[in-house]
């Protein structure tokens, strides 16, 4: 039982000084929707309560990716491969291919976003993550 009060969604936010070619990058080679627009700002579904956020960098708030990692997370292997075809097809780079990493046991591959920001589509190999996880 959680002692703090329900989180009911979640927003990851970027920023970037082109805000056009980066939302396009996530709207049209990744694929996720846009669901709001404000402007100097524009959000993307990544799933059902979970958003990415993108922003013009302004004082205070700069495109800073070193130490940051985007993870968007597949139930299945193959889901991490359908991905890397999809990177692949768009002619986006990735820093290879899928493969399994035992340290951390998923299964993944690596891309940057036009802002150098870190990509990464994985899978957990280890069960107990879906046992973890579960609501």
């Amino acid at each position: 039982m959680s002692n703090h009060p329900p989180i009911f969604q979640q927003v990851t936010w970027i920023y970037t000084k082109d805000l056009d070619g980066t939302a396009a990058f996530y709207t049209d080679v990744l694929g996720l929707q846009q669901v709001f627009d404000q402007g100097l700002c524009r959000i993307m579904r990544m799933a059902d309560n979970s958003f990415l956020g993108v922003c013009f960098a302004r004082p205070g708030r700069h495109v800073e990716p070193n130490g940051v990692v985007i993870t968007m997370v597949s139930e299945e292997q193959s889901g991490v491969d359908a991905w890397y075809d999809k990177f692949q097809t768009a002619g986006a780079s990735t820093e290879g291919a899928p493969e399994a990493k035992e340290d951390f046991n998923v299964y993944c591959f690596f891309a940057k976003d036009p802002n150098g920001y870190l990509i990464e589509f994985q899978c957990f190999l280890d069960p107990a993550w879906a046992a973890a996880t579960k609501q």
